[in-house]
């Protein structure tokens, strides 16, 4: 079956526990084909023993993708829904395209691209209609926002209600409001086999090591690269050990090396679930009243529900995580309702079309019953910070230097 509106509905105000979809993968260059996972800080791996939902065995696995990333991913294929036009969700959008940029590069951020959705830093500093967002009226909003009053914040950026805000940069600091995720998910490789990677590089031009040193120019120039042989024309030596090598300006051959690197897999498994216990919990009161209508809080949870089924079942489309780690489904994905204790769950499919008119038609109820569902909602950057993107770019482009 799929899932209708009816069908969502009666979930949701029911007793089931959650919405839960397990898709294995193999790579896409086939079975025992090498996956990267993503590294961490001292580039490590996340692995660790897991027991085998298949076989009950015990196996080492490795992250393929973490919760935090599944959530951008979901994220971002609800902005590219939403920019294609077949969705329209509340959007805070802030432009950096100031005249001040133009030299150097412009971009814009929305509320499903920053790190801490409405509540970015990004958002904060931006001004809304001269105003300064948190001050404005709808910035206000978060000032406010609890489990038992999230009407504002599911009319301004409802996304934040199914994937967790935590507003630790606004005016209340750490005692900002605070959202649970409803929406949990992430990819697991079973059976992990750590392998090997090797690097190696050809210079076309045969420079050799000696031809060196290289010295940092001291004055650049549209026609001369930023580095130089002569030393009265430089001043320290390329490299961080100031030896002035050539391929510290990428320049010569690399020496092949073999390091660790990569994992075979028996197969991939991602499992995504979202809970109806945490929707239930907020309470959606309109027009300042000191309490909700259940029928008023049963359409916003239902539209959440709609959302968060939307965003994983769009995510399931693209599964390209990194280099060299591309995964392909065995299985057509399928919804389990985990509902009743001691019985099996209903399974529904849910392709991304349907997907789409579920949320559309939950968007549409809720709005009839009287929640706001903004469009999107264009910020300016406050001059300060684009001051400050400005003197960083400007960095970044001058010394090839990132964050600090």
């Amino acid at each position: 079956m799929t899932i209708d509106l009816q069908t969502l509905r009666t979930a949701v105000g029911g007793t089931a526990a959650a919405f839960r979809c397990m898709t294995d993968y193999q790579p896409a260059g086939g079975p025992g084909d090498k996956v990267f996972p993503p590294t961490y800080e001292g580039g490590k791996y996340a692995t660790e023993e897991r027991i085998d939902p298949a076989t009950g065995e015990r196996q080492r696995c490795v992250l393929l993708d973490s919760v935090q990333s599944q959530a951008n991913r979901m994220e971002l294929a609800l902005l590219e829904a939403h920019r294609a036009g077949t969705v329209q969700l509340p959007l805070l959008v802030t432009r950096f395209d100031q005249e001040d940029l133009l030299m150097l590069r412009k971009f814009s951020v929305t509320s499903l691209e920053a790190p801490h959705r409405v509540a970015d830093a990004l958002f904060r500093d931006s001004l809304l209609d001269g105003t300064i967002f948190r001050k404005s009226e709808r910035g206000r909003i978060l000032d406010t926002a609890e489990v038992r009053n999230a009407t504002g914040l599911f009319g301004l950026c409802p996304t934040a209600l199914i994937f967790g805000l935590w507003d630790s940069t606004g005016p209340r600091g750490g005692a900002g409001c605070k959202f649970q995720r409803a929406v949990v998910s992430e990819i697991v490789g079973y059976d992990a086999v750590a392998g090997k990677k090797t690097g190696s590089r050809i210079d076309p031009a045969q420079i050799m090591l000696g031809a060196g040193p290289l010295y940092k120019r001291k004055s650049s120039g549209d026609d001369v690269p930023d580095w130089t042989l002569d030393e009265n024309a430089g001043s320290n030596k390329l490299g961080k050990d100031k030896k002035g090598r050539p391929s510290e300006a990428n320049h010569g051959n690399v020496t092949p090396t073999i390091t660790e690197g990569g994992f075979t897999i028996s197969r991939a498994r991602q499992t995504t679930t979202l809970s109806l216990a945490v929707l239930r919990r907020l309470r959606f009161p309109l027009n300042g009243d000191a309490d909700s209508d259940h029928e008023t809080d049963l359409a916003a949870r239902t539209t959440l529900a709609a959302l968060g089924l939307a965003a994983g079942t769009l995510a399931r489309v693209d599964t390209d995580l990194r280099s060299r780690c591309q995964l392909f489904a065995e299985q057509e994905p399928v919804w389990e309702l985990l509902d009743r204790f001691g019985e099996s769950p209903q399974e529904f499919k849910l392709g991304p079309a349907d997907a789409l008119k579920l949320l559309e038609e939950a968007t549409a109820e809720a709005k009839g019953a009287g929640l706001p569902w903004e469009g999107e909602i264009e910020l300016t950057p406050s001059p300060d910070l684009i001051k400050l993107v400005q003197c960083s770019q400007e960095l970044a482009r001058t010394s090839g230097e990132g964050e600090d």
